[in-house]
């Protein structure tokens, strides 16, 4: 076990924030876990131990299917954030079997890879009718011109949420977000619950009106889907309803953003990109290697694990380094640079196991989309301003992006 006094890793720091993966390197050398005292965690930070612990089932995103909060040690949430709580801890990613197997088939069941292909069209179009706008106006903010209106879209014309309901959506989704940081703020939390109590009433309300009048849409299947008489409770529903445009666009908006900043500081691969469009796909897997979106994923410890000779209880925390392990030179050549070109890319940005992420092919559909068209309708696309990075660590992503075309 290495010491983490010393360390450059500190996730409050605008320095580490602007760069991470310069201490990701410090922590690999270090060893191949570290504790953090700040947050009382373990690091994790080689691609190797990354992807076995995220299918190990030693480990999991919850411990109340087998302890209450003093068997394990912890502390209960404080009684005024139970709002966020009970939205966050009945969907599928802070679940574990059987509950999350039971919900994640249901899920299934409406979430399919023929639904999200069907959805191909609509996202060429939109995400080229935003270009076009973006281009009419000789430029903006990528963010909000482009990178946040296309999932958010695509995910509320999914769910079947009415155009005129959606404004609300990215703030909720923000403020709820908010608590999946390290040791977040009284404020953070305020927003959060108060994010989560608002966007629970709006569901629960859709939810009775689907069930007068199912639409083809995936609210509508959610009420629909079972397994042998199994259903969604209306709990689990909107917490499944929350948790598909939260994680359904968070990740795809940063990964955008990142993704062109990071082009914009290699002028050479943008180049390459520009000359040759049938690189997208690969782009898309390389850029949310470079510059990953989800930086980190806690997991408890449910019974003793040893990770290289050190023990970590029952009752620990472990903290999964995805922008680590997604710079792993045992696993990357050259990680450092960008190669659109790369040729294997067994990047964990979507995670991995049970809780591998079920939107992971809508998002690189998205991507992809937002990149062509931005490719065929700004062949000019350029940075006017350096951008400002968000001050969050587990969620990295950009204040804005703003482009002159």
């Amino acid at each position: 076990m290495a010491a983490a006094d010393d360390l450059r890793f500190d996730p409050w720091d605008p320095a580490f924030l602007a760069d991470p993966y310069p201490a990701y390197a410090e922590l690999r050398e270090r060893g191949r876990v570290i504790h953090y005292a700040p947050t009382d965690q373990w690091l994790v930070p080689h691609h190797a131990d990354v992807s076995a612990l995220l299918r190990d089932r030693r480990l999991g995103r919850t411990y109340q299917h087998r302890f209450t909060h003093e068997d394990f040690g912890r502390t209960a949430p404080p009684a005024e954030h139970e709002p966020f709580h009970t939205l966050n801890d009945h969907g599928m990613l802070d679940l574990e079997p059987p509950d999350h197997t039971r919900i994640r088939r249901l899920v299934s069941k409406a979430f399919t890879p023929r639904t999200v292909e069907q959805l191909k069209p609509y996202v060429t179009q939109l995400a080229g009718e935003l270009v076009d706008r973006l281009v009419e106006a000789g430029g903006g903010d990528l963010l909000s011109e482009v990178a946040e209106p296309l999932p958010v879209a695509v995910i509320a014309e999914m769910l079947g949420i009415p155009e005129a309901d959606r404004a609300p959506l990215r703030p909720w989704s923000a403020d709820i977000c908010g608590m999946y940081e390290l040791n977040p703020s009284e404020d953070a939390a305020a927003r959060a619950v108060r994010a989560s109590v608002e966007f629970s009433a709006y569901l629960r309300e859709l939810i009775a009106a689907r069930r007068e009048e199912p639409g083809d849409d995936l609210i509508s299947g959610l009420i629909a889907a079972h397994d042998d008489g199994d259903r969604l409770t209306e709990q689990e529903m909107i917490s499944t309803a929350v948790l598909l445009l939260n994680a359904g666009h968070e990740a795809t908006v940063n990964a955008t953003v990142n993704g062109w900043s990071a082009l914009f500081r290699n002028p050479g691969q943008l180049a390459a990109l520009r000359a040759d469009h049938s690189l997208v796909p690969a782009a898309v897997e390389e850029l949310m290697r470079y510059d990953t979106p989800l930086q980190l994923f806690e997991r408890w410890v449910l019974d003793d694990i040893e990770v290289d000779g050190t023990t970590i209880p029952r009752g620990a925390e472990v903290a999964l380094l995805f922008g680590s392990a997604n710079h792993d030179p045992e696993v990357f050549a050259h990680p450092e640079r960008l190669d659109l070109a790369r040729a294997e890319n067994p990047h964990i940005s979507f995670s991995a196991g049970i809780h591998y992420c079920i939107g992971a092919p809508l998002a690189r559909i998205e991507l992809a989309a937002s990149m062509t068209a931005l490719l065929e309708k700004a062949p000019t696309l350029a940075l006017a301003e350096e951008p400002k990075r968000k001050p969050n660590f587990v969620i990295r992503g950009l204040e804005g992006l703003a482009v002159t075309v």
